[in-house]
């Protein structure tokens, strides 16, 4: 007999009146502060892109380059890259402390804000003196010991939604790393697993119905990732739109000179001519809605 499950927990008015959630609750407003130059929750638009890895130097400098040029301050690039599968190619290997190399030098000759995902303690200490924003992804978001010690570091936190996670659960690993007394955090919606993802290379679904539900129960700043929610270059300018009118207060969009070459996920960057035009509707929507 096939018994019906019960749907996954999320907050209840039981939970806030439990103070299951003291911090993040939407009492008081969170300004995260990245630099002179950079705050999330303030009302701008913040715009994270650069390719999935660093792949190499050169590419490194030729994304930070055209981002600089367009007015984008904030440079992803993975380093260490955690993959659905063990098997490495001889395509694709982690830069790891070469590539933390080569993203300080364009952070100094391009006045970038860099990003980067870390995914073990053992790197901790090498990111700090290169990373402006640390970023704990889906795989890691419940590895509590990594959590706590990332917070501790007091920098930036970017925190991504698993894609299998309630808000109930996203807000609980939130606490944890308000906890420690760091609240320099960015939560992040980039998608959940659904039994249909309308084509057979998505494997996740841009949940937009989070970011309204985030801003009912937090007041910390909220961005999307509609590049690894969607899978597919064609749908990201659309999901970020919807996410910029949902009141996102910014977007990772994944950017490559030359999509069908990159090392890992080639099907989901952008090209720069693309980028830069969604990159100027993103800022043509962003004045539209701050008129509703």
């Amino acid at each position: 007999m096939i018994q019906n499950k019960k749907p996954t927990k999320d907050i209840s008015k039981d939970d806030i009146d439990n103070k299951l959630f003291k911090v993040c609750n939407k009492k008081t407003k969170r300004l995260v502060k990245i630099n002179n130059k950079i705050t999330f929750g303030n009302g701008d638009l913040n715009i994270i892109a650069g390719p999935n890895g660093v792949e190499s130097k050169k590419l490194i400098h030729k994304t930070a380059s055209f981002l600089n040029r367009l007015g984008v301050k904030i440079l992803r690039g993975h380093v260490f890259k955690p993959l659905t599968f063990p098997y490495r190619s001889s395509q694709y290997s982690e830069s790891g402390v070469k590539g933390l190399e080569w993203l300080k030098e364009v952070r100094s000759e391009y006045d970038m804000t860099i990003v980067s995902e870390i995914t073990e303690l053992q790197y901790l200490d090498k990111m700090l003196n290169t990373i402006d924003i640390l970023q704990i992804g889906t795989r890691n978001m419940q590895n509590f010991e990594l959590v706590r010690e990332v917070a501790r570091s007091k920098k930036p936190i970017i925190l991504k939604r698993h894609f299998g996670s309630s808000l109930r659960d996203l807000l609980g690993v939130a606490e944890h790393i308000l906890y420690e007394g760091n609240y320099k955090l960015i939560l992040c919606e980039r998608g959940i697993s659904a039994p249909h993802t309308h084509r057979e290379t998505s494997r996740y679904l841009l949940d937009i119905q989070a970011i309204p539900a985030l801003r009912e129960l937090t007041n910390f700043p909220i961005i999307s990732d509609p590049s690894h929610a969607s899978f597919w270059a064609p749908w990201v300018p659309s999901l970020a739109y919807a996410s910029v009118a949902a009141g996102v207060d910014g977007l990772i969009i994944e950017t490559h000179p030359n999509p069908s070459k990159s090392k890992v996920d080639p099907l989901q960057p952008l090209n720069f001519n693309t980028f830069k035009k969604v990159f100027k509707n993103i800022k043509s929507l962003k004045r539209l809605t701050k008129k509703f």
